[in-house]
């Protein structure tokens, strides 16, 4: 490293950061203060009133909570049982937050709820991150719940990420069967509002929830709480209007308060790489589309070769013919031109019909079935969401390295 390179990152940690006074106050995954939770006090309060017997040792309902994405779901979940567990008086009372998306089996979720209410030093018991078979990790929960608690509140995030109800199934009867005295609750997350429908129905009648909607923040509600988290900034550094117009861009995309979070953050990155010494509503535009791209990335980017490969020749599609929506039969002739250019072997239209519900499941792709009657049958279409960025979505779904050397003008469309 020479002189010159070592001095320009002196001068960059030499200096106080511009733009940001406390940037965690912006990081998406904060979790604030009780004054800061803005716009949530009835679902904080019906939540409360679920988990209310708690407290008195007795058994809180199970509740299942839906919503979109960034409604305050996991917030106010905990929020709540961290304020249940702080006032119970004489009733141990312990709270472990999993989430699915990253444990999405039985074995490494019930791995993690052990880890998460263990005291080993009190317990005696150790839980390896890995290891053991699942019935041991259970047996050593329960041996955790019975040595330290009257109570647990079990919050389990994107539950509907489960690869079955395995654990909603112990969960909820492991009183009733006798694997433990410890009185438990579930509280399931879910971004499917209909998910809870199409659990097993021993699951159901074991679990009993109580549901809770949690509907979209408008773009009051967005703005108070990016109001709330100014301070994240150096005084007079945002501009007029920046806040307005976060909330509002937030609002029109889907209510979404990590959305909007994210938007004002990226907002005063880009205005410390460009060297700015205010945020400007011009960084909130860049940043909208930068936010987008991540959510999209998230949302997809995991996705396997196959199922790119169907969302790729849906936006293709798109790109090419302006159209709203599209028969299976010609995402199939798109999907198998695009898996010959990249070298990919082609799934049955069959499965590549299976691809598109999945993306629909997602609330990637909106489908439909169109019946013909009994001449021509059934035909399912599918498009983009209109509420997307087809430009962004077509990104993502080509960034896997086979996509590299496509030409997509050369995709054949059906007639």
């Amino acid at each position: 490293m020479d002189d010159e390179s070592g001095n320009v990152a002196a001068e960059i940690f030499g200096k106080p950061d511009p733009i940001f006074e406390q940037k965690t106050l912006v990081d998406v995954d904060h979790v604030p203060q009780p004054e800061r939770i803005v716009g949530r006090d009835d679902e904080i309060r019906a939540l409360s009133m679920q988990l209310r017997s708690a407290i008195d040792g007795e058994s809180p309902e199970n509740v299942v909570i839906y919503g979109e994405t960034g409604t305050g779901k996991s917030l106010v979940a905990k929020h709540v049982s961290t304020v249940a567990e702080s006032m119970a008086e004489g009733i141990r009372i312990g709270t472990a937050y999993i989430d699915c998306s990253d444990d999405d089996t039985e074995t490494q979720a019930v791995s993690h709820i052990a880890r998460k209410l263990n005291d080993e030093d009190r317990t005696g018991v150790s839980v390896p991150e890995m290891g053991l078979s699942k019935s041991v990790y259970y047996t050593r929960l329960y041996a955790i719940l019975d040595e330290l608690y009257d109570v647990v509140l079990i919050i389990l995030d994107e539950a509907d990420m489960q690869a079955d109800d395995g654990l909603l199934m112990s969960l909820s009867r492991s009183r009733e069967t006798g694997k433990t005295d410890c009185r438990v609750g579930v509280v399931a997350i879910s971004n499917k509002v209909r998910w809870a429908e199409n659990l097993n129905d021993r699951v159901k009648s074991s679990l009993q929830p109580r549901e809770l909607n949690f509907h979209s923040y408008d773009a009051n509600q967005l703005r108070s709480i990016l109001e709330h988290r100014r301070d994240a900034f150096r005084d007079g550094v945002l501009e007029d209007g920046v806040i307005q117009l976060s909330a509002a861009l937030a609002a029109q995309d889907h209510g979404d308060a990590r959305q909007a979070i994210d938007i004002l953050r990226n907002a005063g990155m880009l205005a410390q790489q460009q060297d700015s010494e205010t945020v400007t509503e011009k960084h909130v535009r860049e940043a909208r589309r930068e936010a987008e791209k991540d959510r999209f990335h998230d949302l997809i980017g995991g996705l396997t070769v196959q199922k790119k490969t169907t969302l790729a020749a849906v936006t293709t599609l798109h790109k090419q013919t302006g159209r709203d929506e599209f028969p299976t039969g010609d995402i199939y002739e798109a999907y198998t031109d695009l898996c010959e250019m990249i070298g990919v072997e082609p799934r049955t239209g069959r499965r590549v019909r299976d691809f598109v519900r999945n993306l629909a499941f997602l609330d990637v792709l909106d489908a439909r079935k169109d019946n013909q009657g009994r001449a021509g049958g059934i035909t399912i279409y599918a498009g983009l969401q209109p509420a997307h960025d087809l430009d962004i979505v077509h990104e993502i779904a080509m960034t896997d390295d086979r996509f590299a050397n496509v030409d997509e003008s050369t995709t054949t469309l059906s007639e």
